[in-house]
């Protein structure tokens, strides 16, 4: 059997280990290697990222995807998208839906893995129709949660109609957590294989518990024929096993991969090298902790939520809240611990602990979800629970609320005329001081020599290399260097 994969490093590897602040000029090394690697599909981009770029350095993120997207030409191009919303937690109107896909597409990213972790399937499968229509490939996710509401049965019911829907060409299972354990693999991913029939099923488990590549090994020998993974650095802890680990399992299990591994050790190095000069962590295998099955906390969102904490002197209260998480959870009915629910459910617990009275207060989200604004909720709320939330003065004006459904037209009589519809997505994201220093700042940087840290090593090891020459000059219309060897 052959294995494809699918490459993680660019998204979700630094999504979960560097918060989403890969930059262009940073990945611009890697493209060469993973582009002729031989991967099924590359993930590239969401939201969050454009988010994160814009806000975090000015950068122009139509202009990262575009480079990314030369740097990769004739691959397979992946987008993430959850099917309420593209800009933050709340419902988003569904021109800007439709718009950001189509838009995504026109650029490029022209495959989306569609989540809904409250399961509203109606929802979903409009979205898919939305991406379908517009030219895209739409990939609907079944994503994994420990709880008592979703058992097998429940999971392969949901991928079996997932894959009945016209233009889904894959169906994709997430174990965001890293919660799935071996044994329960071996019930769960031959249920869900049984469900689907033929249809390529891809897996994508993070490594929170180092157990993601024994998922892996029971998924293929379940008939799943793609495993989604990320580069050695960019890998493991929080992120995805690695592609050079699971190329290596594969070929002992007896099965074929299309992948050249000649490219694995200089994307390594690359990223190894990025990591060493922005002070960035590489991924390491995690030590088991089993708490994480208790709050089931994703790896990403658990480095944010101490970075919150921390930010306002309340760090070392972050084991208090990993205890409370987990009846936190069981009170709001059991959601799957991804985004947004994960937050959720995380905010609420450290509210529940700043307060000291737990549910006196409680974020307008929250409210949203238990009045069932953002899918049917899985269980029944604690009865406790939910009639602190329903007396809450707040909840009471949320009731009545429905998801805003403006026009395209209306949407843009907000916004100066003209603009284009990447510009109009950004500023529908963000706000206009951003976008506008955004597009103050010029072009996008994209080339890693421009880094100080590399003009440094390039003259120190010009400087050390053997050869004839005694000295070499540099110069500008602005500054000149001149350096010569000395004599002993």
């Amino acid at each position: 059997m052959n294995i494809d994969f699918v490459e993680q490093s660019l998204r979700d590897g630094q999504q979960s280990l560097w918060g989403m602040r890969l930059r262009a000029y940073e990945a611009a090394g890697a493209l060469p290697y993973l582009k002729d690697a031989g991967y099924r599909t590359i993930d590239l981009t969401g939201a969050g990222m454009f988010t994160v770029l814009l806000r975090e350095y000015g950068d122009d993120p139509w202009a990262t995807l575009d480079f990314l997207v030369a740097g990769l030409k004739g691959n397979e191009l992946r987008s993430g998208l959850r099917t309420l919303s593209c800009v933050g937690f709340a419902p988003t109107p569904h021109a800007i839906m439709d718009l950001w896909i189509q838009t995504l597409i026109k650029h490029g990213a022209t495959s989306f893995w569609l989540y809904d972790c409250l399961y509203d399937m109606d929802l979903m499968k409009h979205m898919v129709d939305v991406v379908r229509n517009a030219g895209g490939q739409p990939v609907p996710a079944v994503m994994y949660g420990l709880t008592d509401v979703h058992d097998d049965a429940y999971f392969a019911e949901r991928a079996r109609q997932m894959a009945s829907w016209e233009g889904v060409e894959s169906i994709y299972i997430e174990d965001a957590a890293g919660i799935l354990k071996p044994e329960r693999a071996r019930t769960l991913l031959p249920a869900i294989r049984q469900a689907t029939g033929d249809i390529p099923l891809e897996l994508h488990c993070h490594n929170t518990t180092n157990m993601a590549q024994h998922n892996y090994i029971v998924g293929i020998e379940s008939g799943f024929t793609r495993i989604h993974t990320a580069s050695r650095p960019m890998a493991n802890g929080p992120s995805l096993p690695s592609t050079e680990a699971m190329a290596t399992i594969v070929e002992h299990m007896g099965h074929t991969h299309r992948l050249d591994t000649s490219t694995f050790a200089p994307v390594a190095e690359h990223f190894e090298q990025v990591a060493r000069e922005a002070g960035r962590a590489t991924g390491v295998p995690a030590e088991y902790d089993p708490r994480m099955y208790d709050h089931q906390l994703p790896g990403g969102m658990t480095g944010t939520l101490i970075n919150q904490l921390e930010r306002h002197g309340m760090g070392h209260r972050f084991p208090e809240v990993l205890e409370a998480i987990p009846q936190v959870r069981v009170q709001l009915g059991s959601p799957i611990m991804a985004t947004p629910f994960s937050q959720f459910v995380g905010v609420q617990a450290v509210l529940n602990i700043v307060t000291g009275k737990p549910y006196s207060m409680v974020s307008d989200e929250v409210i949203h979800y238990v009045l069932g604004h953002y899918g049917p909720v899985p269980s029944p709320i604690d009865p406790e629970v939910l009639d602190k939330i329903m007396s809450n003065p707040r909840t009471k004006q949320l009731q009545t609320w429905e998801r805003p459904d403006p026009s395209l037209k209306e949407i843009r009589s907000r916004f100066a005329p003209g603009i284009s519809d990447e510009e109009l997505l950004l500023r529908f994201m963000m706000s206009d001081e951003e976008v506008d220093s955004m597009l103050a700042k010029g072009p996008l940087r994209v080339d890693r020599r421009r880094s100080s840290n590399n003009i440094v090593e390039s003259l120190v090891d010009l400087i050390g290399a053997p050869g004839t020459s005694t000295s070499f000059a540099v110069s500008t219309s602005r500054f000149s260097v001149r350096a010569a060897r000395t004599t002993a």
